[in-house]
């Protein structure tokens, strides 16, 4: 039988299998698994990641197959461990390996485009390193010429650079019109001009000086929690669990004590965070106490500060990788510990691409590097509480909070039905908050007021004929921005248009703003309180990283009330909060979900987390109309056990996840009819091969139409991951309909 050298590729395309291609004799000793090659692909040029390499028979005609055109790594781009786990990560998704593979490595590391320009189109020659961003630096000349004595902008520039080199874009900022005088300088001799790699750019996360911290003293909790998890490192065993600590109960300083034994037995670190914005306190805090081995690694970083991020950690110059989601593919080397903060985050979860959720493979990742995982929250996720139940995470808590003085607060239900509006006559804004927020005001506390709804007001209806102003390219109410000059806005494709002087439908001018959103919150207290500093925290005030400016303005007491949605939830330790208003809490509880109870209980909890962290015990008020709720209520009582129970117990008669797995599949085209026909088609694959499988729909998506394109979906469950597999492989090999887009979601969190 004829064999031929040839190699699999993981190629950057939406489909599912790898692809085949030659290797030319004089490359085969180059071909390695986890090295990137160039190739083509149709018409373009691709890099690729091998993952197999050697001489077998052609499964194709050999006439068929494509040359490998160049080898443009001497050593795997990626170590054997984090390839082999994205090679599970991709087939537990049913995702292509291409888009897996992506994951862990930057733009410019994955670019065909940069390597072609490094080696001006010449694809055999591919330099050692092909990559790096370089710019020019000047500095001065360690022997300046004697005869000549620089004046007037020359003399500015030699004044700039007595503190150092600086490159050519800082010294320009410093010295406007620079760049003539420092040619004449490098003339004369006087400096000389170099080539490197920048430093990261201006960012708080990565050069901000930092003071080495002192290890506070463990309660016997955290004690006993950092000895067990020791004790599976030093052993070198392999050891998952669930870190359960009520809110400020010092589970940050667990995952310090454990990184640093990490770091001492010559391993490396992940810590994973739900939140950009809370990555600056916590590096802050980990490299106070670890030095700076410590990479960021988030999406606002910019592509070279990111690539460089990489490159450290991928040498071993940087041990600890501290991030969002996507910090768990860096690529370190001897993986000892993995970190989840937060871990029932629902943002953990990618909703584009590659659906994977980082909790679950961070499980994954440390099985597979013999390494230690560990889970962090107050409120544990219920797929989390199963893996205790089943035996296969280890379960250690901590019962009170870390500081002495500090203990939970008092929370009071407020039943908005009952209860007289406050300020301006704003329901949201009751009597009882209102008085709330006088008394801390009075005593200089500060207090946060929680409303999930970004904008002005969530809609504008007209009075006479009841029409709502809809996104024209999607099937939701547009919501008004006061602070963006009377904008109506579309949160889900960004459609922006002027208020309307007269209703569209039947002309009328009795058009009303419904409803309340952080800016209007924020406009009445400014009103009622003109005295008073407030803030709001929203993704139109602060985005990303950008948001750390504000809590660190609310850290150091320049803001007495912070209005924000979601984002102020999250583990921010601000000392001096002694009030927490949830304004709405049953918003989260009448989405279309089976986990919006789950979500909503640890929502009204990590908020309410926020108040009493400093001396001063802390009140919470949640207001609400439906205060018998049972997400509401064990919230009040501080209650996780016995929500846990209680919503266990019903997840189980509905046989809904934990107690079965379960997929969504969901396809969208621009004709309805077409994802509409697409969706039944593939839901009746999905039953004949998935034997076992229960299949739910399809039916339209609760948001119907997004950006222009129609939605319909369906669910498969299953208690059997075999029959739940061979379902969705079914609808991902089933023949393309270039009229519609397919994207199937195991273990979906968003159900819209």
């Amino acid at each position: 039988m004829t064999t031929v050298w040839q190699a699999r590729l993981a190629v950057p395309v939406p489909l599912g299998q790898a692809f085949t291609y030659l290797v030319p004799p004089e490359l085969r000793d180059r071909v390695k698994r986890g090295a990137r090659v160039l190739c083509e692909l149709g018409k373009r040029k691709v890099l690729g990641v091998v993952l197999e390499a050697g001489e077998r028979a052609p499964e194709i005609a050999v006439e068929r197959m494509k040359p490998i055109a160049a080898v443009v790594d001497a050593e795997p781009v990626l170590p054997e461990e984090l390839l082999s786990f994205l090679q599970q990560l991709a087939s537990y998704y049913v995702a292509p390996i291409g888009g897996a593979i992506e994951l862990s490595l930057p733009a410019v590391e994955r670019s065909a485009a940069e390597l072609l320009k490094a080696t001006q189109g010449e694809l055999g020659k591919v330099p050692a390193k092909v990559v790096g961003r370089w710019v020019q630096f000047v500095a001065l000349a360690t022997q300046k010429p004697l005869a000549v004595v620089p004046r007037g902008k020359a003399q500015q520039v030699l004044t700039a650079l007595e503190g150092g080199a600086l490159s050519a874009a800082d010294l320009e900022k410093q010295v406007p019109g620079a760049r003539g005088a420092v040619k004449r300088l490098a003339e004369l001799g006087f400096v000389e001009l170099t080539k490197r790699e920048p430093p990261p750019e201006t960012d708080a996360l990565l050069g901000a000086p930092v003071t080495p911290d002192v290890p506070p003293e463990l309660n016997p909790a955290q004690a006993a929690a950092v000895a067990a998890i020791t004790q599976k490192l030093e052993g070198a065993e392999r050891a998952q669990f669930l870190l359960e600590g009520v809110t400020a109960s010092g589970k940050t300083e667990v995952y310090l004590r454990a990184a640093k034994r990490t770091l001492e037995l010559g391993k490396s670190a992940i810590v994973l965070v739900p939140e950009i914005a809370l990555t600056p306190q916590l590096v802050a805090r980990f490299r106070a106490r670890l030095g700076d081995q410590i990479a960021v690694m988030h999406s606002a970083l910019s592509d070279s500060d990111r690539h460089r991020m990489w490159r450290g950690l991928r040498s071993g110059e940087l041990r600890i990788a501290v991030g969002a989601r996507s910090a768990l593919f860096a690529p370190v080397s001897d993986l000892g510990l993995i970190c989840v903060d937060e871990e029932h985050d629902g943002s953990f979860k990618q909703e584009e691409g590659v659906r994977y959720h980082a909790r679950d493979m961070a499980l994954l990742r440390a099985h597979r590097a013999g390494a230690v995982c560990v889970l962090g929250s107050a409120t544990p996720s219920l797929s989390s509480v199963a893996l205790v139940r089943e035996g296969r995470l280890l379960h250690l808590r901590l019962p009170s909070r870390a500081r002495a003085a500090s203990i939970l607060p008092t929370v009071e239900v407020v039943d908005i039905r009952r209860v007289g509006p406050g300020i301006a006559g704003e329901k949201l804004l009751s009597l009882p908050l209102t008085r709330a927020l006088e008394t801390v005001l009075a005593e200089k506390q500060q207090a946060i007021l929680f409303l999930n709804r970004r904008g002005f007001a969530p809609s504008l209806v007209c009075e006479a004929c009841g029409h709502v102003a809809e996104c024209p390219h999607c099937s939701v109410s547009l919501t008004l921005h006061r602070a963006r000059r009377s904008e109506l806005v579309c949160h889900y494709c960004d459609y922006t248009t002027r208020v309307p002087e007269r209703c569209q439908k039947c002309n009328s001018a009795a058009l009303e703003e419904e409803g309340a959103g952080t800016e209007r919150i924020e406009s009445l207290l400014t009103e009622r309180f003109p005295q008073a500093r407030i803030a709001r925290l929203d993704r139109d005030v602060a985005a990303g990283i950008k948001s750390e400016k504000v809590l660190t303005r609310m850290r150091e007491g320049e803001i007495d009330i912070l209005v924000g949605t979601q984002m102020v939830t999250k583990g921010h330790d601000l000392p001096n909060v002694t009030l927490v208003g949830v304004l709405n809490a049953d918003a989260a509880l009448s989405m279309p979900d089976f986990r919006a109870a789950e979500r909503s209980f640890h929502l009204l909890v990590q908020v309410a987390g926020r108040a009493g962290r400093g001396s001063v015990k802390g009140k919470v008020l949640i207001q609400t109309r439906t205060p018998d709720h049972p997400a509401i209520a064990f919230a009040a009582a501080h209650d996780v056990t016995g929500f846990v129970e209680q919503e266990m117990t019903l997840r189980e008669e509905l046989n809904y996840p934990p107690f079965s797995r379960l997929a969504l599949v969901r396809v969208d085209a621009v004709q309805e009819l077409h994802a509409q026909g697409a969706a039944e088609h593939l839901a009746r694959i999905a039953k004949k091969e998935g034997q076992g499988a229960e299949v739910l729909g399809p039916a339209p998506a609760p948001l119907l139409r997004l950006r222009n394109r129609y939605r319909y979906r369906f669910l498969v469950r299953s208690s059997d991951r075999v029959a739940l597999r061979a379902a969705l492989l079914a609808v991902a090999r089933a023949p393309a309909d270039h009229k519609v887009r397919v994207a199937i979601d195991v273990d979906p969190v968003n159900m819209l």
